[in-house]
């Protein structure tokens, strides 16, 4: 694939990835696992070899190119995530271009506190520590049963892998209300070795359905019981 420059212009649901390490990797694989459209990049013509048939868009060029990056349509898209683990200074300017090109988040992988602030600095929205930010993962799928995973997104809105509680197995989506009791939109549910995607308000929850859920992560908690 060259490029997704004919794309219609970037929604909150679209991510552009850069830099394919295992954190990079994990991020972009379990977006596109989860329904999102993701363009994920990478310097190596052998790593994005590697990924093309495991993440449907993914593309070598170097991210440090404001002319690449915008033949490859990332301009269009409306959150950024660059991780390039190795380099802290191709990091940091690919960071700066995604801001310069108007993205609305840019979410920065940082290797020590001092490359966080410095990336704060320049104004990204965010910053993640991998190794602090798992510690954290870890704490919060032990402190809630039912969590079987989540991925931050942004700020306290994440994506969330749950056990369907008690309270409402047996009903409909449109009767359990989840979107207006607790602000969670459920945009996929896995059923033994079936992925049922967007289910109908008519869908209705089986104990041992996996809910997967966006929203603010402390009310799917709440949710979750």
């Amino acid at each position: 694939m060259n490029g997704l420059s004919a794309r219609a212009p970037g929604h909150a649901n679209e991510f552009v990835v850069i830099g394919l390490g295992r954190f990079g990797t994990s991020v972009a694989r379990t977006l596109v696992r989860h329904g999102f459209t993701v363009l994920a990049i990478d310097l190596s013509a052998a790593r994005v070899q590697e990924l093309s048939s495991v993440l449907p868009h993914v593309v070598q060029l170097n991210a440090t190119s404001v002319e690449a990056l915008r033949q490859a349509g990332v301009d269009s898209f409306e959150v950024g995530v660059c991780c390039i683990g190795e380099d802290f200074e191709s990091n940091l300017l690919a960071t700066v271009i995604l801001l310069k090109m108007g993205l609305k988040r840019v979410i920065a992988k940082a290797r020590t506190n001092t490359q966080k602030e410095i990336l704060l600095r320049v104004g990204a929205h965010e910053v993640i520590l991998p190794e602090h930010e798992a510690g954290m993962r870890l704490a919060r799928r032990l402190a809630s049963g039912s969590f079987i995973d989540y991925l931050e997104v942004s700020g306290e809105v994440g994506v969330v892998e749950l056990v369907a509680p008690d309270a409402v197995v047996n009903q409909s989506l449109l009767e359990a209300d989840i979107r207006n009791k607790f602000g969670l939109t459920v945009v996929a549910v896995q059923r033994g070795a079936e992925l049922i995607v967007s289910p109908a308000p008519d869908f209705v929850i089986q104990a041992r359905d996996v809910l997967v859920v966006m929203g603010n992560i402390d009310a799917a908690e709440q949710f979750s019981g």
